[in-house]
């Protein structure tokens, strides 16, 4: 009996100490300063170590960020086209660089999977558990 318990008072003490730890904050995406590029930073170190091995690995075809241009209400072809780019990382930031330059007036979707988790143990017993990655989108206008 005691050691029931004691498992049980040790779960507790595992799950309070867990659900009061703050949870991952999402990645900030913004235009640099001269909206030439986009950066995303307030990555966690880990996400940042898994991405710069991935790109240090072969950086030509990394995709961890997927911009898309927003089409406008007057756009008949209402088709969001894939921004092309490189990919830079930098400190503790992941720069997006266009080939073609940002246009002004225009919304561009971003999206991207760092800092992407599966699950965690407040998202376990509180039975929000999805079976795939969501991406972090934002959307930003130039």
């Amino acid at each position: 009996m005691f050691k029931v318990l004691q498992y049980l008072f040790f779960f507790c003490a595992v799950l309070s100490i867990t659900s009061c730890k703050g949870g991952k904050s999402d990645a900030k995406i913004n235009f640099s300063s001269d909206s030439a590029s986009i950066i995303i930073n307030n990555i966690d170190a880990a996400s940042f170590l898994q991405a710069k091995k991935i790109y240090d690995a072969n950086p030509d075809t990394v995709n961890f960020v997927s911009v898309l241009i927003i089409p406008s209400l007057n756009d008949s072809l209402q088709l969001e086209e894939r921004v092309k780019g490189t990919i830079k990382l930098n400190k503790n930031e992941i720069i997006f660089m266009p080939t073609i330059p940002f246009v002004k007036g225009n919304s561009y979707l971003v999206e991207n999977y760092i800092n992407a988790e599966f699950i965690t143990v407040k998202k376990m017993i509180n039975g929000g558990v999805k079976s795939n990655l969501t991406p972090q989108q934002q959307i930003l206008t130039r």
